[in-house]
């Protein structure tokens, strides 16, 4: 299993500490499901991120600051492998609603995804998960999604797979609605 996850900040803060507008990537690999560990993991934050953002964004990815059964906590519990984060250039463009986007470390990790497409005519296809009690988040829309990794960690197999793009809101605790 491996993941590739682009993240655009739109509005955020970690204690008094501004994230507006910044830039994550986490990529990760297991080697069978994620609930069986024994996962890699690499942060790549945003280049333009200062000390204190950088710091910030270090503890909410890696769920040091989460509580048990969150997010960014459950991705880091089942990755005891942890390649030091990188500081790049960050490129992300995602639009939900359209089900349309892309995020690039240039030499590192590219993705590109899009909506599912009928196999026969090739016309979009709206599918939606709706999670009212999700820990992640409330609904994503699903997509299709290829990704090009040439960093410390090999994604094999993500072409044309499984994609999601949603707005999450995320504290500490978990889920905010």
């Amino acid at each position: 299993m491996a993941i590739a996850v682009g993240y655009q900040i739109e509005e955020g803060h970690f204690g008094a500490v501004r994230l507006d507008g910044l830039r994550v990537v986490l990529m990760a690999s297991w080697p069978g499901a994620i609930h069986q560990g024994n996962g890699t993991r690499q942060l790549i934050i945003d280049e333009r991120s200062d000390a204190a953002q950088r710091d910030a964004l270090l503890k909410i990815f890696t769920g040091q600051e989460a509580d048990e059964g969150t997010l960014w906590w459950i991705i880091d519990a089942m990755c005891p492998n942890r390649l030091e984060a990188l500081f790049r250039h960050v490129e992300v463009e995602i639009d939900v609603d359209a089900r349309r986007g892309r995020f690039r470390v240039p030499g590192i990790v590219e993705t590109v995804g899009e909506p599912i497409r009928n196999p026969v005519t090739g016309a979009e296809h709206r599918a939606r998960i709706d999670l009212p009690e999700g820990f992640e988040y409330r609904v994503a829309e699903m997509g299709s999604a290829t990704t090009r990794a040439t960093g410390a960690i090999a994604l094999p197999g993500l072409e044309s797979t499984y994609a999601q793009f949603a707005h999450i809101h995320q504290s500490n605790k978990g889920r905010v609605d």
